[in-house]
């Protein structure tokens, strides 16, 4: 019988994991399946740039795993049985868990949670019906089908960013330097730019005044309508297409299975990235609460998903092989910001998770981002690039806790 491995999710931390996994281990004795609901590869860094009218390429994911021992299973996850160690999946078209290719129970020894995470609504009246989010390719589709009918009308259109996070700030640039005609605002609960130093929040004060982009600062949502945001000071802000970018949060399919879970219902795990209750289970990426080389969580991004997919997979191959467990590198050392194709921000951080004193803008900064995104794009498009001709074979399973693991 092979070992069965079964990741859950395929974006960046779930496809790179898949992809490792196949290159060190031996098909002979490991059978890998990876279930997604969708077919390709997605780039959720790009997605404000997708709705903002632009093209991003989303290889197949058919064609990623191609040549590999990776099994692909277009399926959705509806539930964890980590007792009876199998997983539930519907049709990824939206039918039943009965039959068929997407429907069923799939078995494994060792499960690998890499499902991210969406936009979170926070409970406001009115988000989930009428606002537009980025957060997947379908809905980044939706939002870019409606700023092309803005866009063709006469005097354009409104356009209301709400939340002054990362997302919320590449997602008003974007469409601002994009669609010039579409009035953007963009809607702080603080000050803009809080988490930033000095210096790099006076550069994106710059960029939204050269875009055109109205700022309300100290601004609260408490209910979105169809045409129109009702904020808590009172204020009715008109609105022709609200986004909501005020957060993320992660499925409950984790906390709902028994899985030790944090009250936003992301995995708890150890060092290696594995479950701290159910020791055949490892979560990566948003999925994971994990804890940082400098002691604190590591934040929800596409870096977190890089390092924990990489000691996730070390710790795997570890375990089943007899080899060694490394400690990988777990670093938050800074954040890469877009403002629209042509200026950027990147602001490192220091061990404590706060801002440096300086920070670099603009097109330096931009081509850097633009960088990472490729490299981001290629890594994950070619997961067994070097495959090596010796694989690693499996040895009988340690008993949990007999491992030895070095920093």
């Amino acid at each position: 019988m092979k070992h069965r491995i079964v990741v859950l999710g395929a974006g960046y931390a779930g496809a790179y994991a898949a992809g490792t996994l196949a290159r060190r281990l031996s098909s002979a004795d490991t059978q890998i399946t990876v279930v997604n609901a969708v077919p390709d590869f997605v780039q959720r860094l790009r997605l404000h740039q997708l709705a903002a009218g632009q093209e991003i390429e989303a290889p197949q994911l058919a064609d990623v795993f191609a040549g590999t021992a990776v099994r692909l299973r277009l399926a959705r996850v509806t539930a964890v049985d980590p007792e009876r160690q199998v997983v539930a999946v519907a049709d990824a078209e939206g039918g039943g868990e009965g039959g068929g290719e997407g429907g069923g129970e799939l078995g494994y020894d060792t499960l690998l949670y890499a499902l991210g995470s969406h936009g979170a609504v926070q409970g406001v009246p009115g988000v989930a019906e009428y606002a537009f989010d980025v957060a997947g390719r379908p809905s980044a589709l939706r939002l870019r089908e409606r700023l092309d009918g803005l866009s063709e009308r006469d005097g354009g259109g409104s356009v209301l960013v709400v939340g002054d996070g990362l997302t919320g700030i590449e997602t008003a640039t974007e469409i601002a330097e994009s669609r010039p005609g579409l009035s953007v605002t963009l809607i702080a609960r603080g000050e803009l730019g809080a988490p930033l130093s000095a210096g790099a929040r006076g550069h994106l004060r710059r960029a939204c005044d050269r875009l055109g982009i109205t700022i309300r600062e100290h601004t609260e949502v408490e209910a979105v309508e169809a045409t129109r945001v009702l904020c808590t000071d009172g204020t009715a802000l008109a609105s022709d297409a609200t986004v909501w970018t005020a957060g993320f949060a992660v499925s409950p399919i984790a906390a709902a299975s028994g899985l030790e879970a944090t009250e936003d219902g992301r995995i708890v795990v150890d060092r290696t990235m594995r479950s701290v209750s159910h020791p055949n289970v490892y979560a990566v990426g948003d999925s994971a609460h994990a804890i940082g080389d400098n002691g604190r969580p590591l934040p929800m991004s596409c870096a977190s998903a890089g390092y924990t997919a990489m000691q996730a997979t070390t710790a795997i191959v570890g375990r089943l092989t007899g080899h060694e467990i490394r400690n990988t590198k777990l670093e938050y050392v800074g954040n890469h910001i877009s403002l629209g194709r042509r200026d950027g921000i990147l602001q490192m951080v220091d061990g404590e998770a706060q801002a440096k004193p300086k920070h670099l803008g603009g097109r330096n900064a931009a081509r850097i981002k633009a960088g990472i995104l490729r490299m981001s794009l290629w890594t994950t498009s070619h997961p067994t690039f070097g495959l090596p001709r010796r694989k690693h074979r499996l040895t009988a399973v340690p008993p949990v806790g007999a491992e030895k693991a070095v920093a």
